[in-house]
């Protein structure tokens, strides 16, 4: 059975020895605990069905997955956005754009007058028609955008062959229906992540170097830059320890670990829903499988968004989200 034909458990991922302290006891040796703040946006995996096999994928994503979300689930998740007060609806894969009912979803969750943001591989969009890219202008949707680098051959290794051309062409495309004008209400933002075992470099420095260099060669526009390190779940972890690399690039991110960015973590303001309607902290801990509360819970037996203060599940992965400037 191939590597993405199945869910991958976590446990049965050996590793000879603990390359770093538990992150639970490097918060508690600077005084610091992880829990909820107001909960403001819900993100919603749609289905781990990809297009493509990225090597840093932590949910193992792929084409031959299955697993997508039942519109059952979906019509759940529509009622909670609908009953509750909630500033954005992030909607993720997998590719989310090749889950059959995703331009249902995307017009009833635009009902609740949330902000949506689809999160695209690009080369996903690439494949869609015209009026799936009218329905995502009409209602607003906040593009973000992963883009693993300016290099084809480092692109292409972590994406696989054809990737770079289609995300150049999908960006432009997303250009000509006003993605990522800086006078636009259409937002188109850019995520980079290392193609190796390494951790980001500036974001600042990334993002003058990526809007000079996509402007000049291809003529794309886009609106920010974020940049994150991996995170050693999934696929990206097997890589990692079957090269070799898991202790040092786990002990480089222990040695980056910002306690300033702890306060402003994702998991703080975020309600993680996995494609089967289970409730997470963040979409890590759906790889991770670490449920809310450590109780698995379906969309459909709550009313509400949970109450501050909660305490967030964590794992060693979680190192990833807070070294550097942090995943926020």
């Amino acid at each position: 059975m191939t590597a993405n034909a199945h869910k991958i458990n976590q446990d049965d991922i050996l590793v000879s020895s603990t390359p770093v302290n538990p992150f639970h006891r490097t918060l508690k040796a600077h005084g610091l605990h992880l829990d909820t703040g107001e909960i403001i946006a819900l993100q919603v995996n749609v289905g781990l069905k990809c297009d493509r096999e990225c090597t840093h994928c932590h949910l193992d994503a792929g084409p031959m997955r299955k697993e997508m979300m039942p519109r059952d689930t979906m019509d759940s998740i529509i009622h909670f956005t609908h009953t509750n007060d909630i500033k954005v609806i992030d909607i993720t894969g997998g590719a989310p754009e090749l889950h059959e009912d995703i331009e249902y979803f995307i017009k009833k969750l635009s009902l609740s007058g949330s902000s949506l943001i689809l999160r695209s591989n690009l080369s996903a969009i690439y494949s869609k028609n015209d009026p799936f890219f009218e329905l995502l202008t009409s209602h607003k949707v906040k593009i973000t955008a992963s883009f693993p680098s300016l290099n084809e051959v480092l692109a292409e290794a972590v994406r696989g062959k054809g990737a770079f051309t289609k995300s150049i062409k999908a960006l432009q495309k997303l250009n000509t229906y006003g993605y990522g004008a800086p006078s636009s209400e259409l937002a188109l933002n850019l995520v980079v992540n290392p193609s190796g075992a390494f951790l980001s470099p500036s974001q600042d420095s990334l993002e003058k170097e990526f809007r000079k260099v996509l402007k000049e060669k291809w003529d794309i526009d886009f609106n920010s830059l974020f940049s994150f390190a991996n995170v050693p779940l999934g696929r990206f972890k097997i890589w990692l320890i079957d090269s070799g690399r898991y202790e040092k690039y786990m002990r480089d991110l222990e040695t980056s670990f910002n306690p300033q960015a702890v306060s402003g973590l994702m998991c703080r303001i975020v309600l993680s829903v996995s494609w089967d309607g289970y409730l997470y902290d963040c979409d890590f801990n759906q790889a991770a499988d670490l449920y809310m509360k450590s109780r698995k819970t379906h969309i459909s037996e709550i009313t509400s968004l949970p109450k501050p203060g909660q305490p967030i599940q964590t794992g060693d992965h979680c190192y990833a989200c807070a070294a550097g400037a942090g995943f926020t």
